[in-house]
């Protein structure tokens, strides 16, 4: 139970307050028939914020804590408490809404973060796997539509994908786009089906305008290949992977793509522990995806106010846990 009065200050709250600061409004959408939306896509990706940092996932558990917590709500921007259904609808819907977000920031970063004179701003992008809950579905029966009467709480909407790394996993999969020089910090974020490959999702956001054109991207080899690469000089970057690489040692050009591993997998790393959140949470997609953008979003915003601060950068974790126990200053 909360012991804050409306009066205290709170991690949580100002957290919130921080990270709603880096919204920023989308163009306007054609208008659509059907009644108006009651709440704002801000009130719920904040709840989605709020739900990876207090480890609230669950509808009902989200129903509750906005019920009981005036403070929170009003922090939030929900005038009534919304419909447990509506939490479910809107969470499950969220993903786009956070994607614009993450790449509006991602733009405002790379605007900031300025790598040292007369260096070009080398970014490196990559692919991780979200484990799904519950048993294995495997492939036979997913061919036939067919969960067996054995198998309880089954993800159907998750899929199969191999990584050399860690083998086949059933899930999903976050394909990120992170700044390397100064720092590792995120640029763009993509929540996609495992099956799905992650140079396609390259390609698509690239012609949608969703990938941040960098002087250099470092990726692995699935990123080497027509017609990413040719699109990506296009725009007027250069893509480099094992692809592009010489056979010599020594090369200016492998000690440039070692920075791929000491800055994208560390991010990675980095985000994942700032939210505590390396599988998934609940079933499907787009709930799913909520969350693990909205971390990413989270960490983008909170990375960006030490910066501006002078505070050391990589310092996040330690502000959400603040706000995880509530901690009154």
């Amino acid at each position: 139970m909360n012991q804050h009065t409306p009066t205290d200050p709170d991690a949580l709250l100002r957290l919130l307050q921080q990270v709603s600061e880096n919204y920023q409004e989308p163009p306007p959408s054609p208008p659509r028939r059907g009644k108006r939306r009651d709440f704002s896509g801000l009130s719920f990706l904040l709840l989605a914020v709020v739900a990876v940092v207090t480890r609230t996932f669950r509808d009902s558990e989200l129903h509750k804590l906005l019920t009981r917590d005036a403070p929170l709500r009003g922090t939030l921007g929900f005038c009534r408490v919304p419909h447990r259904t509506t939490i479910g609808r809107r969470l499950a819907g969220l993903v786009p809404e956070a994607e614009a977000q993450v790449a509006l920031l991602g733009r405002r970063i790379a605007e900031e973060v300025k790598p040292p004179p007369n260096v070009s701003q080398v970014s490196a992008i990559d692919g991780r796997m979200y484990e799904a809950r519950g048993p294995r579905w495997h492939k036979s029966d997913r061919l036939a539509g067919r969960v067996p009467a054995a198998l309880r709480d089954v993800d159907t909407e998750s899929s199969w994908s191999k990584s050399g790394y860690r083998g086949w996993v059933q899930g999903f999969r976050l394909d990120m786009q992170g700044l390397v020089s100064p720092c590792p910090v995120p640029l763009r974020a993509f929540w996609r089906a495992n099956r799905e490959h992650e140079a396609v999702t390259a390609v698509e956001a690239l012609a949608g305008g969703r990938l941040q054109v960098t002087g250099v991207l470092l990726g692995d080899t699935s990123y080497g290949g027509e017609p990413f690469t040719a699109a990506y000089a296009a725009a007027g970057g250069w893509v480099l992977t094992p692809k592009q690489l010489p056979q010599s040692r020594a090369s200016w050009k492998r000690d440039l793509y070692a920075y791929r591993k000491e800055t994208i997998e560390l991010l990675f790393q980095r985000v994942i522990q700032a939210s505590d959140l390396k599988a998934c949470p609940r079933k499907g997609l787009g709930r799913n995806g909520a969350f693990v953008i909205a971390s990413v979003w989270l960490y983008q915003a909170v990375f960006l106010s030490n910066y501006r601060e002078g505070r050391p950068a990589a310092h996040v974790k330690e502000q959400l846990d603040l706000a995880r126990w509530r901690i009154a200053a």
